[in-house]
C-alpha cells in the first residue's frame, strides 16, 4: 500500500504542476478572471492533496496498513478527481452544472484527513 499511494501521489503531483502552466501560459488570455481563478484552485488542491497521498504512503510505514490509512488515501484520490476535476471541466467548458459535484469531492477530502488522523489515534502508543 506504502508505494502504491506514493506512486499514485507523484503522478498526480506531477500532473498538477503541469495543469498549473497550462493554466498559467495556455489559458491565462482564454479564460475569465473568475475561471481563471477557479482553475488554479483546483490545482491547488490537486497538489496539497497530492502531497497528502505521498504523506499516506509514508505513513504506511509506521502506522498499522489497515483500513483507516486506505480509506484516507482512496478518499483524497477520490477528491481529487472530483472536486479539482470539476473545477477544471467547469473553467475550460463553462457547464455550471459540474458545480454540484466540486462539493462531493470537498467532502471527500475531509473524510481523507478524517481517516489519516483515526490511523494515527488508533494506531498503537509508543513505549
Amino acid at each position: 500500500m506504502n508505494r502504491t499511494f506514493v506512486a499514485i501521489g507523484s503522478i498526480c503531483a506531477l500532473l498538477s504542476v503541469a495543469l498549473g502552466a497550462f493554466g498559467a501560459h495556455g489559458l491565462k488570455e482564454v479564460l475569465t478572471p473568475n475561471m481563471l481563478a477557479n482553475y488554479q484552485t483546483g490545482v491547488q488542491y490537486q497538489m496539497m492533496h497530492s502531497l497528502g497521498l505521498i504523506a499516506i504512503g509514508l505513513c504506511a510505514s509506521i502506522l498499522p496498513a489497515g483500513g483507516h490509512l486506505r480509506r484516507a488515501g482512496w478518499f483524497m484520490l477520490i477528491g481529487i478527481i472530483l472536486f479539482s476535476g470539476s473545477l477544471y471541466v467547469l473553467s475550460i467548458t463553462g457547464i455550471t452544472a459540474l458545480g454540484a459535484i466540486t462539493p462531493i469531492g470537498g467532502i471527500a477530502f475531509l473524510l481523507g484527513w478524517l481517516f489519516l488522523a483515526l490511523a494515527a489515534w488508533k494506531s498503537p502508543s509508543e513505549s
